[in-house]
């Protein structure tokens, strides 16, 4: 061995780096992460773990996918998993115990456009259609904490939509409007 402190160092520098650069992350790897969840244009309600014994799991992925679908055109897609990160991070920053709103998940292209040409203020290049975006909202949540929140995990998009009583988050570059 040329030098054991050095090597020890190191080692403890790299794991205190690797703690330290997960951030608000996850006390336990193996642990399960369930979300609770409403789709207020379906009606149709999922408490799943989409998460556990240290990995995705494929068949809550599943169930969230379908929950999150176009609703207009019933077309699923593969949602980001990463976006139901997100919305943990959220619901555990707030302890928050009720059920998650749904209001826009994922939208075809077919359906983007059509709301788009219907003056919605809906973009053309929408993360919401690859499955990388969510509305949503978190009763007796106030709007503007959950926005606040959300950048602050700095993972991706934040819009902020207190006249339609929602919160834009999706897994893009970070940036705000």
């Amino acid at each position: 061995m040329k030098n054991p402190s050095r090597r020890r160092f190191l080692a403890v520098t790299c794991a205190t780096a690797a703690a330290v650069s997960a951030g608000p992350t996850f006390a336990k790897v193996g642990s399960s992460r369930t979300l609770k969840m409403r789709n207020l244009h379906t009606g149709e309600k999922l408490e799943a773990a989409y998460w556990t014994n240290g990995a995705y799991s494929s068949s809550g992925l599943k169930q969230f996918n379908r929950l999150l679908r176009d609703h207009r055109a019933n077309e699923v897609t593969r949602m980001d998993p990463k976006l139901l990160d997100i919305v943990y991070k959220l619901k555990e920053k707030f302890n928050f115990k009720g059920t998650i709103e749904i209001i826009s998940g994922y939208r075809s292209a077919k359906t983007n456009a059509k709301l788009r040409a219907a003056g919605r203020g809906v973009a053309k290049r929408s993360y919401h259609t690859r499955g990388m975006a969510m509305d949503i909202r978190m009763p007796g949540v106030s709007l503007s904490k959950l926005r606040q929140a959300a950048l602050a995990l700095k993972a991706g998009g934040v819009g902020y939509y207190p006249k339609s009583n929602f919160v834009h988050v999706d897994t893009g570059p970070v940036r705000r409007w």
